[in-house]
């Protein structure tokens, strides 16, 4: 059968890795994320190895892979364009702690791809990034607080996780959401400075601008809402945003880690047509290899080129991770690569919409073809922000999520979070991806 991958079988072995796993790591795991990464199985998958689109576990199952790392191997796993420029670095020194030519021309190229990067600062994680540019739109305004959209994502660093996902019960009125720390842990004076707004409402925005007149340093969005089902911008809103906070002088941060790069060269900024002040950058930046970045306007960054904001970083830009994020820029400068991408998304979309429809399983399929998500709910119009999610079926998400997974498709477990497509998903790969999206809604409408 053309694109035909086989079924998964036993996965004993990644059963017994974690089981040996809590032995040593907290929970078993490095990541609050991975704990449910095969659904109903109370263990996460232990991936030994991956070759373009497809991964396998430690118990040889195959599977086409559409977390690809939380969006970071957009070229896929091991690209021959990556492995070929990263053996001379691992042959000639990986890390120095100096300077290095690989991060001034990925600068450069950074510079030239990005609307709104004029000089640029790396990171190794996008909660490195963002804190940076917090702490440059800080140090540029002189103000503390920092305007948030309930339910966007921005990191698990104490500056920003807040009102990621707060329960119906604590997240206050509509207009005005209570701040509602991500975990125990945070400090109550840091909650205190995060004003929190509903995404894609301009009157609740210029009414929680207004509470908080001369305090707020910076307003942050995702662009699209990568981590809480892809909620795309409503017509105008980001215009909107971008005016009050030039009226305002309030710094506008678009936080691109999920949308950077992967969507088109130039990032949301260049899909929208809305410039902000500065934009972080992770996932798909580095190809695979942790590296970080934020960028922006002279002016806002300019106190982190004259020393008077502190930022640094061991790691930052080392000769290894700078290389691969070059060359993986390089990658997707060229359209074909990510019109690809964009093409492949679309096509698995318009499946998933159409096998849902023809079985009369009522559900959204929201974002862009580099990135999107399924949300299995009774509303036909498209969401608009966080609250529209809490009444989504996530156990009917969970099944489909499985019946994909014992198909072999690999899919992110979290029902809210994105679906990510790599260039190197081929025509065959793509065939059994609808192939398996249209059994898995057969098994669900049963």
């Amino acid at each position: 059968m053309i694109g035909h991958i086989p079924t998964p079988g036993s996965t004993d072995g990644s059963r017994a890795w974690f089981e040996r796993a809590r032995r040593s790591l907290a929970g078993g795991i490095s990541s609050s994320a991975r704990l449910t990464s095969t659904g109903p199985r109370p263990y996460p998958l232990y991936i030994a190895s991956g070759s373009g689109a497809r991964i396998r576990d430690v118990d040889g199952n195959e599977y086409i892979d559409y977390l690809a790392g939380y969006g970071s191997a957009v070229l896929g796993h091991a690209p021959e364009a990556l492995t070929k420029a990263l053996s001379p670095v691992l042959h000639g020194g990986t890390m120095f702690g100096t300077c290095n030519t690989a991060e001034v021309e990925l600068a450069e190229l950074i510079v030239e791809s990005v609307p709104c990067a004029e000089l640029v600062r790396f990171a190794n994680s996008g909660s490195e990034a963002v804190q940076g540019a917090v702490r440059a739109a800080r140090g540029h305004t002189g103000r503390t607080k920092i305007l948030k959209f309930e339910g966007h994502y921005h990191g698990w660093s104490d500056v920003l996780a807040v009102s990621n996902r707060p329960g119906a019960d604590e997240a206050g009125p509509d207009d005005r959401p209570h701040p509602v720390p991500h975990s125990p842990g945070i400090p109550d004076g840091v909650v205190a400075d995060v004003v929190v707004c509903p995404w894609n409402d301009p009157q609740a925005l210029r009414a929680v601008l207004d509470a908080h007149r001369g305090e707020i340093a910076a307003a942050i969005c995702e662009p699209i809402v990568a981590n809480n089902a892809c909620t795309m911008p409503v017509p105008g809103f980001l215009e909107t945003l971008r005016q009050e906070c030039t009226d305002r002088g309030i710094v506008l941060v678009f936080d691109e880690i999920c949308t950077g790069f992967r969507t088109v060269p130039g990032g949301a900024q260049s899909l929208f047509g809305v410039v902000p002040d500065l934009a972080t950058y992770s996932k798909a930046l580095g190809g695979g290899l942790p590296i970080a970045a934020f960028a922006g306007r002279r002016e806002v960054m300019e106190s982190l080129a004259d020393g008077r904001v502190k930022h640094g970083g061991t790691y930052n830009a080392n000769p290894l991770c700078a290389t691969a994020a070059l060359e993986t820029l390089r990658e997707l400068g060229r359209p074909e690569v990510t019109g690809h991408i964009e093409a492949t998304g679309r096509r698995i979309m318009e499946t998933i919409r159409r096998a849902a429809h023809d079985r009369g399983i009522p559900c959204l399929v929201q974002g862009v073809g580099a990135m999107f998500q399924v949300v299995f709910t009774d509303r036909t119009a498209p969401t608009t922000r966080y609250r529209d999610l809490l009444d989504a079926d996530t156990a009917r998400y969970a099944a489909f999520r499985h019946e994909l997974f014992e198909r072999g498709i690999h899919t992110n477990a979290y029902g809210m979070a994105c679906w990510f497509v790599s260039a190197a998903v081929t025509s065959d790969e793509l065939a059994a991806t609808c192939d398996a999206v249209e059994r898995s809604f057969d098994a669900l409408s049963r």
